[in-house]
């Protein structure tokens, strides 16, 4: 009998770490609900929420909508966390 296999790869512990980095950024930077957000970073935000849309209506991954409410902590903690969900092992 070989041991249970951990979904928490080192890949998806750099995308976990990132997206707490990009939060803790954020916060400190007073960056929380697209305060100080430039106009690209908007479109990145608005690009990353439909993909998460629609993604989540093939694949069915509903953990991912979490990433709409990162959102509000910018694009650097949305998009490493949205990572971390997509990049679980598929069962």
């Amino acid at each position: 009998m070989s041991p249970p296999r951990s979904d928490l790869t080192p890949l998806r512990l750099i995308w976990l770490a990132i997206a707490l980095l990009g939060g803790v950024m954020a916060l400190w930077r007073g960056e929380v609900l697209w305060h100080g957000a430039r106009g690209t970073e908007m479109v990145a935000q608005v690009a990353l929420g439909l993909w998460c849309m629609v993604e989540t209506m093939v694949r069915r991954n509903w953990a991912a909508f979490l990433t709409y409410p990162a959102l509000a902590l910018g694009i650097g903690c949305a998009l490493p966390l949205y990572l971390f969900i997509r990049s679980r092992r598929i069962t």
